[in-house]
């Protein structure tokens, strides 16, 4: 039975601070919280830096963000600040390096006692499930240290399990959603029978803001299922056939390729490969079942809200791929034009 959003709702708009708001994830979820109306403040480290910084702190400032300097590691800098501003949610979408600084900002949600909700940088696996070889393994022992300290304090918390986002599953690649899925030939992990959900970084900000408000989520792993993208990598392939238009050939990366680039040490590539392993031969997204007082799945908590298909995330690849096939010619055509060549050389010596 559907629970009507009166009963599960916290009754109020709750005040959220993001940190990591530039990443992958993090933009998203800031995108998302903005748009759902709630105050919203976003951590930056500095004022400084980057082009990239400076052009993301304005987008968020003209979208009506409140901007915030500082640093999460930095316990005294937090818990003054979650008291001043009276934040209910903490939501951490910092990058692999930085798991470890989530622990004097838990120490300072603790110290403070006025968040209502800590949303951990998890936005992956169920860490009680999946068991990654090194060197993704370390990436979940600090998450876990993270989730320790959390049960230590009592911290009320939500756990977003969103497991992979709707792309093509490069496992030597630091950003696969960056790259368009392959146009030569398929890299197929094992038999490519293992399935695994895909879901796009939109829907992982949207459905994580409307878990921070709801009871039925606290203290609870929200687990992201969507059965319309629910993949194997042979299916994954069928598909991009279809987009393109053509048959690419097949290859395939055995468990042992895959454990041999893990072995690599080789950051972040060696990350995503262990990560590969867990998922496309272990089958870490899909060898268990939720059946346990802490999971809920985010398509039965709201069963009128659609998912964006992993078809029409191809699609959009398939622009790309047009796009930058046509910039491709274009270079050519102009480095084999002497006039625009001499336009080009001209421009530059101006």
């Amino acid at each position: 039975m559907t629970i009507p959003p009166a009963a599960v709702s916290t009754g109020k708009t709750s005040r959220v601070l993001i940190a990591g708001p530039t990443g992958f994830i993090g933009q998203f979820i800031t995108g998302a919280s903005l748009a759902s109306g709630r105050p919203t403040y976003v951590l930056f480290r500095s004022s400084s830096g980057c082009p990239s910084k400076s052009k993301a702190i304005k987008y968020f400032q003209d979208r009506g963000a409140i901007i915030l300097f500082g640093r999460i590691n930095d316990k005294e800098f937090m818990e003054k600040t979650l008291k001043e501003h009276q934040i209910d949610v903490v939501i951490s979408a910092v990058g692999g390096e930085a798991i470890l600084d989530q622990l004097p900002l838990v120490e300072a949600i603790n110290a403070a006692g006025t968040v209502k909700r800590f949303l951990p940088s998890e936005f992956g696996h169920d860490l009680d499930r999946a068991d990654p070889v090194e060197p993704g393994l370390t990436m979940y022992t600090e998450k876990r240290l993270v989730r320790s300290l959390i049960d230590k304090y009592h911290v009320p918390y939500t756990y977003i399990c969103c497991n992979s986002i709707a792309s093509w599953p490069y496992y030597n690649n630091k950003h696969p959603s960056e790259v368009i899925p392959p146009l030569d030939q398929f890299e197929i992990y094992g038999d490519g029978t293992v399935k695994a959900y895909f879901v796009a970084g939109t829907d992982i900000g949207k459905f994580t803001m409307k878990t921070v408000d709801d009871i039925r989520t606290l203290n609870k792993s929200v687990h992201f299922q969507p059965s319309c993208n629910f993949y194997n990598m042979n299916e994954l392939a069928t598909l991009w056939e279809r987009k393109i238009g053509r048959t690419l050939p097949r290859v395939t990366i055995t468990e042992d390729d895959l454990l041999a680039a893990a072995a690599e040490n080789c950051i972040p590539q060696s990350v995503v490969a262990s990560f590969t392993h867990d998922i496309f031969i272990k089958g870490c997204q899909s060898n268990f079942s939720l059946d346990g007082p802490d999971d809920v799945e985010v398509c039965k908590l709201y069963p009128d809200e659609s998912f964006r298909t992993l078809d029409e995330c191809f699609e959009d690849f398939l622009v790309k791929a047009k796009m930058e096939d046509l910039s491709v010619k274009e270079d050519e055509s102009n480095k084999t034009n002497p006039v625009v060549e001499s336009l080009a050389i001209t421009a530059t010596c101006a």
